[in-house]
């Protein structure tokens, strides 16, 4: 049972980057999926989650508008597409399931993993 978070990377100020987190082991189309992130000394911070339906789609007020969260239940995957990128972005990602319901706090998921870096530059 695995979560991978990927597709973090280098990008320009304004640029766009898209985010995967692909689960092996078990069937991700049954979890609450959502997306933190976390700057080195600071608390873990939410960004968004999606429920078992498309639609059911929450967002942090600082990435509303930006940031889009999707998932592909064929290939057992949640997207983070990162749209107008700001300097600000820049730190570690990470996704993480949760059974039932929507949540914006980190102990209310598992599942986590080593993330993956996003770097903006201005």
């Amino acid at each position: 049972v695995q979560l991978q978070a990927s597709g973090g990377g280098l990008v320009q100020f304004g640029g766009s980057l898209r985010l995967s987190c692909a689960a092996s082991g078990f069937k991700l189309d049954i979890y609450y999926v959502g997306w933190f992130r976390q700057a080195p000394g600071k608390e873990r911070e939410w960004v968004s989650t999606i429920g078992s339906g498309a639609s059911d789609t929450y967002y942090a007020d600082s990435v509303k508008g930006r940031f889009t969260i999707s998932r592909d239940n064929a290939k057992n995957t949640v997207y983070l597409q990162m749209n107008s990128l700001k300097p600000e972005d820049t730190v570690i990602y990470y996704c993480a399931t949760r059974r039932s319901g929507p949540s914006s706090s980190p102990y209310a998921y598992n599942n986590w993993n080593q993330g993956t870096q996003v770097t903006v530059s201005s």
